[in-house]
């Protein structure tokens, strides 16, 4: 990160917590009260006004929308209705005019004599907004729902693409009624009859740009109120004692406010990405601002629904601070068109552009780089016939080609994230997503051995490291992993499977099941060596097997996916006492420590391949009118742009917490739980949108993309199953991220 990012991200968090303490001064008494008449939010802008808020969106030096969307947020946490978002739209316009008029209006804006409230009137895409119309210069007309009016000196309302009326609030001929929306006031509806207005022209100015704009920022504070009420839901779960106990510990409170958490972070990224686009005049801010309103939408609103079911009948009466954030990410959410519009913006990038494709993130100069170098690499060694032979054989062939192995054990890659001193290249964790990104998209066959290999370099001795190492670096050894037991699958620790001491050898009991690489070289295994230690993952150990090793009997079996997993016994195996990797009775650290590095990427693994496939479905519906036209079709493929970008930056969360030092393992838990169920809705979505023909399953004649779609579905379910379920996953989220009672 570079010194203005660090600075930049200072300055926001300086502003966010001044703020959070001068609204907990300053409206505290308002917020418990529920109240905010039109005095209280004039009163409370012009304290804000003191604190320089009023400036941000005139110019860059003044701050850009991520300070916009600060402030904003921190209003919505604390039910403050103060006009911060039709103040930064005027700064924007007021700020390209060169009128007497809005030179004086900017000025009395930012010394606090003047309030602004904005309306986009007939350019607001729901038309129950109303509008107004200009006769020389009066205007006459309806508007309804605008916020603040009561407190407001001034209305400012586009009347064309370049031109804005300017109304003083006090002038004949207007008039201001209070309206109750969502069981709440501070909306107004404005009856214009020909009232003197002033006509401002700024320059170059979009109101695309404006709506944008202010979507996001009323989802700022949408996402404000929504936190707040969880927050406040997640101690309530912690204190109140029901059956004995705290509800917190129930695992149907805990999986709620999990899932509630991960949208609520999905929100907070994708807005902090978009509002630094639009700052950086980054082309694809209105691609991303689009995607926010699509899933923040309703997934603020669940947010709000589920903090009501934890609070029972506390959070239903009045009094009660959760109603007013239920109300807010309500009104919010569904202001300037909501969700609807903005999945209609997307559609037409997808399907009516000829630029619609997913946008390619800037991964550094160094990913970006390398993203490109792979890709070149791809097309001379997996391209052409070779790709072509190998894409034809039944999928339990593809899922591993060791000639590709060995190949790409040439350029290094496989240790691209490896310490120098053991062969690998260091590269950071964006390096390491343009890698896995860019293989994806090539759809090459998986290599590599990670998690093993970081055992390897944090637990094993020097004459492991310089054994097999190499082995793996070179692309010539695969290791499975030798875990889940009949009766030890997310329990690990219940696990029988035993080693036992005989001289210079341990010897293996026991059988492994669900192994998937039951074909690789070596088995990374876990055993029992103690079986009365308390508790019971303290005495279990990590070995590394040869697979050629006599009493290794293997039994495969096919998944669902097409793949193949096997049932392994292993009866007197005899392996030597320096096949132990860490301490005896240290297994668990071993296998924990070692995964720690990869969970943060297993997430982001997903929503490639998610990314990947959507892609291709995106090319097939754009050629089929009859689907590209649908409306469902359109609105579905939408959802799942903006889902995916949710889970893109998730990825790139963890990318940016891994290059701090190691991804928190609730962290990487999220990621997972969201791409992995994202990965399942994405597979049902596409059945439903192709149909029957979908379903055809690989070399089938007549299967759409030789049946990638169908069997994408069935493969899912593993990434839902696998490295901790997802249940295991949001119970883990649950009492990690939010400190909720095992």
């Amino acid at each position: 990160m570079s010194a203005a990012e660090i600075s930049g991200k200072d300055v926001a968090d300086m502003l966010r917590d001044s703020l959070r303490g001068f609204l907990d001064a300053h409206w505290r008494a308002c917020r418990l009260e529920g109240t905010a008449s039109p005095e209280a939010v004039a009163a409370i802008w012009r304290k804000l006004v003191q604190q320089g808020v009023a400036a941000l969106g005139a110019d860059a030096d003044e701050g850009g929308l991520r300070e916009i969307l600060v402030v904003m947020e921190e209003l919505g946490r604390a039910a403050c209705p103060a006009p911060m978002w039709s103040s930064a739209l005027a700064n924007l316009v007021l700020s390209r005019a060169s009128s007497n008029a809005a030179a004086e209006l900017r000025k009395a804006l930012h010394a606090g004599t003047a309030c602004v409230a904005f309306s986009f009137g007939a350019f607001d895409p729901d038309p129950g907004v109303g509008s107004i119309k200009l006769d020389g210069q009066n205007a006459t007309g309806l508007l309804r729902f605008v916020e603040a009016a009561g407190s407001a000196t001034h209305l400012l309302v586009p009347v064309g693409e370049s031109q804005f009326a300017l109304a003083d609030l006090g002038a004949p001929g207007i008039s201001r009624v209070p309206t109750r929306a969502m069981g709440a006031w501070g909306n107004w509806e404005l009856r214009l009859d020909t009232a003197p207005v002033s006509v401002i022209q700024p320059g170059p100015i979009s109101l695309d740009d404006l709506r944008l704009v202010a979507r996001v920022a009323l989802l700022a504070r949408a996402h404000g109120a929504a936190r707040r009420g969880f927050e406040l839901a997640v101690a309530h779960a912690r204190e109140r004692h029901q059956f004995g106990q705290p509800i917190g510990r129930f695992q149907a409170i805990q999986h709620k406010l999990a899932n509630c958490f991960i949208d609520l972070e999905g929100v907070r990224l994708i807005l902090d990405h978009a509002a630094k686009l639009r700052d950086e005049t980054d082309r694809d801010w209105p691609y991303f601002a689009d995607c926010a309103m699509a899933f923040a939408g309703p997934a603020l609103r669940r947010v709000s629904l589920e903090t009501q079911h934890t609070f029972g009948a506390i959070g239903y009466a009045e009094e009660h601070e959760a109603p007013q954030h239920f109300k807010r990410v309500h009104l919010d959410t569904i202001a300037l068109g909501g969700a609807a519009d903005a999945k209609r913006s997307l559609a037409s990038r997808l399907f009516d552009n000829d630029d619609s494709g997913l946008p390619q993130y800037d991964l550094g100069s160094a990913g970006n780089e390398l993203r490109e170098h792979v890709k070149q690499w791809l097309a001379q060694n997996w391209s052409g016939e070779r790709k072509s032979r190998f894409d034809k054989r039944p999928f339990h062939d593809r899922e591993f080609d060791p000639e590709f192995a060995l190949d790409a054990g040439k350029t290094g890659w496989i240790g691209l994230g490896w310490p120098r001193e053991f062969g690998g290249q260091a590269r950071s964790p964006l390096e390491q997503i343009a890698f896995m990104e860019t293989m994806e998209q090539g759809e090459a066959p998986r290599i590599g051995a990670s998690i093993q290999a970081n055992a390897l370099m944090m637990f094993g001795t020097a004459e492991q490291q310089k054994k097999y190492l190499p082995e793996i670096l070179r692309g010539e050894a695969m290791h499975g992993m030798g875990y889940s037991e009949p009766q030890a699958g997310s329990d690990l620790a219940a696990l029988r499977t035993s080693a036992v001491r005989d001289g210079d050898h341990w010897v293996i009991n026991g059988q492994k099941i669900w192994t998937t690489t039951w074909w690789g070289k070596y088995m990374f295994l876990a055993a029992r060596t103690d079986k009365s230690a308390k508790p019971p993952h303290a005495g279990i150990s990590m070995f590394i097997v040869p697979m050629n090793a006599p009493g290794i009997t293997i039994q495969p079996a096919t998944t669902m996916y097409d793949g193949s997993f096997a049932n392994i016994f292993y009866d007197d195996v005899r392996i030597p006492l320096e096949n132990l990797v860490g301490r005896v009775n240290e297994g668990w650290k071993v296998l924990t420590g070692a995964l720690a590095f990869e969970r943060g990427l297993v997430g982001g693994g997903i929503v490639l391949k998610v990314a990947h496939a959507f892609e291709q479905l995106r090319q097939h519906l754009t050629t089929e009118p009859e689907f590209s036209k649908d409306p469902i079709v359109r609105d579905r493929m939408a959802t799942f742009a903006s889902e995916i970008e949710i889970g893109r930056q998730l990825m790139m969360h963890c990318a940016e917490l891994a290059a701090g030092g190691v991804t928190p393992p609730e962290y990487g838990a999220i990621s997972k739980v969201f791409s992995g169920e994202l990965m399942e809705r994405f597979g049902e979505a596409a059945l439903d949108m192709l149909g029957m023909r979908a379903a055809l399953s690989e070399q089938m004649p007549g299967a759409i993309d030789n049946g990638r779609f169908e069997q994408n579905l069935r493969h899912s379910l593993m990434w839902v199953i696998s490295i901790g379920t997802n249940e295991i996953q949001r119970s883990l989220i649950a009492q990690r991220a939010l400190g909720l009672p095992r």
